[in-house]
């Protein structure tokens, strides 16, 4: 089975003289989909970007954040655990080299989940490892992605 799936992205930092120099343009851009509101995205501001807006190394910790989260909340259910609340706040490490060539060497989750019996606690906890094996967009980095979960009992 496939899935497929599409977008536009469109530079929109064109100041008036296109690519002539490397500090004469804005590295704005936009991200849009059919029927999905418009994501307004720059380069991290290390690289000449707007730090009001979510630059792609932001865009990969938030898909690694999500899939996982989707994955967990899948097994949950399936195993009769009632998480009430989910939070993570990924972290990754961008790695340069001297030629400017970087690339993510590794991305921690930090989910904090809130579940309703503290008899699922140790399963709770182990649901984790089996999101990462199922997560989509695990499965397709090349890095490690490391899992720190915390479950709280919710009150």
């Amino acid at each position: 089975m496939e899935h497929h799936y599409e977008l536009k992205l469109e530079w929109t930092g064109n100041l008036g003289s296109g690519t002539s120099e490397y500090t004469a343009y804005s590295r704005d851009h936009i991200i849009s989909s059919v029927n999905k509101p418009d994501l307004f995205c720059s380069s991290d501001p290390a690289f000449r970007g707007d730090k009001t807006k979510y630059n792609p190394e932001h865009l990969l910790l938030a898909s690694l954040s999500a899939c996982h989260m989707l994955w967990y909340l899948h097994f949950c259910a399936d195993n009769h655990i009632i998480v009430s609340k989910y939070i993570d706040q990924p972290k990754g490490i961008l790695s340069i080299d001297k030629n400017s060539i970087g690339k993510f060497t590794e991305v921690q989750l930090f989910p904090t989940v809130w579940i309703n019996d503290i008899s699922h606690i140790e399963l709770a906890i182990e649901l984790h490892k089996k999101a990462h094996e199922y997560c989509f967009i695990a499965n397709s980095c090349n890095f490690p992605i490391r899992h720190s979960p915390n479950i709280l009992l919710d009150e």
